[in-house]
């Protein structure tokens, strides 16, 4: 319906005078008075973070991680930036699914499909859902707390984590990093195999416990939840804390325990000392927290990368409670150029509990044994 202008006029012109007939009116005195001038109001103030004792942002806090952002854009995405109306849907979507997940099972329902879920999933965290559960199936609802909200970074809904290249995606690996990789994986098992993964490698991958993924082995966060870069769940254990002193910050994962020790000022480890999550130093640029992380092992390669993988990550407080972590990758021996992504990292009172990953390993026990049985069975048919 179109508003009538004239109408509209008249209605504030008729509230204007009501309000005028309504005040008090004036002595002769305050008529004769001129008007004082109003004081000018003040600017508002740029927010501006609590300090520390010695006079840098206080990180200190917990921190919720959870998004339904994947770290790249998926495929037919040509943008960075959606709609508000995009990400309401988007939003919208999951939060129909997540309460359909959560309603009460039939228990006279039918068994799975042969071969596990058939369904096509239609969202990122779908695709993950699926593919966690394998051909047998995963977690139920309960236990998933995937994220509900598109990432929202200096007010623009994100379609992926990474900005850096353009597309949103991770740099094609050079063609002797694929062999490098190609090579470990006839060894070994890809050690940040998950769920979906952990089946694949070669014959013996199952031979010893050590040869088992990382992740499998809770030593590691899955997914880079450890960092560096650190990097969202997707599943569930969504939180980080940041333990703030003069000489060193803690960034404690939920995920899988993970704590990484920065070091504030000073010089990188020698190069022959070698850390799972690297060697981390801090220095302050203004109110930015920047950490420098050399030193890889072999052992984890993130993405595939090599031991000459080098992460910059930057931490700041962008507004009460919220800091915006913005990280930058590079292997030289791996991609052609580095790539940069960001996401925000939201303050909460929730409380971190411990991540007690196969309270005794009996799960790992059990896949062994599983293995050796399938190997007697395998040669009683020959």
């Amino acid at each position: 319906m179109r508003h009538n202008i004239a109408a509209l006029a008249g209605s504030l012109a008729a509230a204007g005078a009501a309000l005028f007939l309504a005040a008090p009116s004036l002595t002769a005195q305050q008529q004769q008075q001129p008007a004082q001038p109003q004081a000018a109001r003040p600017a508002p103030k740029a927010w501006a973070p609590p300090r520390t004792a010695d006079g840098h942002p206080d990180l200190t806090g917990m921190y919720d991680v959870a998004t339904m952002t994947p770290l790249e854009r998926p495929n037919g995405v040509t943008k960075l930036v959606l709609t508000k109306e995009e990400a309401d849907a988007m939003e919208k979507y999951e939060a129909t699914r997540q309460e359909k997940n959560d309603a009460p099972l039939d228990p006279n329902r039918s068994a799975p499909p042969v071969g596990g879920e058939n369904t096509q999933p239609k969202s990122y965290l779908e695709v993950l859902e699926k593919f966690g559960g394998g051909v047998v199936g995963g977690y139920n609802n309960f236990w998933l707390a995937g994220g509900t909200k598109v990432i929202t970074v200096n007010g623009e809904k994100r379609s992926s984590i990474i900005v850096d290249p353009p597309d949103g995606k991770i740099p094609p690996m050079k063609p002797e990093a694929r062999e490098r990789n190609n090579a470990l994986r006839r060894r070994s098992v890809d050690p940040s195999a998950n769920e979906s993964s952990a089946g694949q490698g070669p014959a013996a991958a199952f031979d010893d416990p050590e040869l088992r993924p990382l992740a499998e082995r809770c030593l590691l966060g899955f997914g880079s939840t450890s960092g560096p870069p650190s990097l969202p769940n997707y599943f569930y254990n969504n939180l980080k804390q940041i333990v703030q002193t003069p000489t060193t910050v803690m960034i404690l994962n939920e995920m899988v325990h993970d704590g990484r020790v920065v070091r504030m000022g000073g010089q990188h480890l020698p190069s022959n000392v070698r850390r799972w999550m690297g060697d981390s130093i801090g220095h302050w640029e203004g109110d930015t927290l920047v950490v420098d992380t050399t030193n890889f092992t072999a052992k984890t390669q993130f993405q595939g990368a090599s031991e000459n993988l080098h992460v910059v990550e930057r931490f700041t407080p962008v507004a009460p409670g919220t800091l915006l972590y913005r990280f930058t990758v590079e292997d030289p021996s791996t991609w052609d150029r580095a790539w940069t992504g960001e996401y925000p990292w939201i303050g909460t009172r929730e409380s971190l509990y411990e991540y007690a990953c196969h309270e005794g390993n009996y799960s790992l026990e059990n896949m062994l044994r599983g293995a050796r049985l399938a190997e007697t069975e395998k040669s009683q048919k020959q």
